[in-house]
């Protein structure tokens, strides 16, 4: 099997192609300098010319504030970009993953968002990573859609290592305490990944480890575990505006993983133990 990964400099592709590569499935791992995925002839080119079995599509526009102001930027990457690798994995016929995100939803209430809610995104980025859904959908029947939430790995910007960072000169910080979610591992998720992608169990997933906390308990467990000594002091989401809304409420269902036989993620306390000894 031959696997093609886009976003291979980012945290999670970085690690999807390390899994692959451990797994002896051979990996082609590509970022904007070896395929610009806004560029259709770029795409076809590159994705033509490896010929993969299956694309596991990890490269995105995360900046979510600033894509407040960068619309058309954050759509031709997310939107059109995802559309551009879909239309060439339906040209040879190869399966794609389509990483997405607990953003496609308003974060109302507090139940856990099935994979086949309803979608209505609160924020632009949350908005074209929908739009890439829906191009996903629209053109190909061997799709998986996986969506995912707080995402941290060791390489690449994360709301840990901005916290460690942060013990380093504060000892006090003030952090959201009225946003949850579950924090997700990308050397845990890569490995449900390449899983995944070798099956034909296709459609929406939701994978995250397991556990929910909102942002000020995950705060003070990294401080915990990495036996850092900070005051850390609850704070609504209102006296921390940000220029993109965020969603209150990212609890995600994952028995559609257990359903289909894959193996659920690890608590994110265990992955947060398991982390903190790779970057410090």
């Amino acid at each position: 099997m031959k696997v093609l990964v886009t976003g291979v400099k980012g945290q999670l592709g970085y690690d999807v192609v390390n899994e692959l590569t451990k797994r002896g499935i051979e990996a082609v791992g590509v970022d904007i300098q070896e395929m610009d995925i806004t560029d259709a002839a770029s795409v076809e080119k590159v994705i033509g010319e490896a010929a993969p079995d299956a694309v596991i599509h990890c490269a995105a526009y995360t900046a979510v504030d600033a894509a407040e102001d960068n619309v058309d930027l954050c759509r031709k990457v997310n939107a059109d970009g995802t559309q551009n690798i879909a239309n060439i994995c339906k040209k040879l016929d190869c399966k794609m993953i389509y990483i997405s995100t607990d953003y496609v939803f308003d974060g109302e209430g507090t139940r856990a968002w099935e994979p086949d809610d309803e979608r209505h995104p609160l924020n632009i980025y949350g908005q074209t990573k929908y739009e890439g859904e829906l191009a996903v959908q629209n053109t190909l029947e061997k799709y998986f859609i996986v969506r995912i939430s707080w995402v941290f790995g060791v390489n690449g910007k994360n709301f840990i290592k901005t916290m460690l960072n942060l013990g380093k000169t504060h000892d006090h910080l003030t952090v959201v305490n009225d946003q949850f979610g579950s924090p997700t591992y990308t050397y845990d998720l890569a490995r449900l990944l390449v899983d995944m992608v070798q099956t034909d169990k296709y459609g929406i997933y939701h994978a995250t480890n397991e556990g929910i906390c909102n942002w000020y308990e995950f705060a003070c467990e990294i401080f915990r575990k990495a036996g850092m000594n900070v005051d850390v002091a609850p704070v609504p989401a209102s006296e921390y505006p940000t220029k993109a809304k965020r969603p209150e409420n990212s609890r995600m269902s994952k028995e559609k993983l257990t359903e289909n036989g894959f193996e659920r993620l690890p608590s994110w306390q265990d992955a947060l133990e398991r982390y903190l000894p790779q970057i410090q």
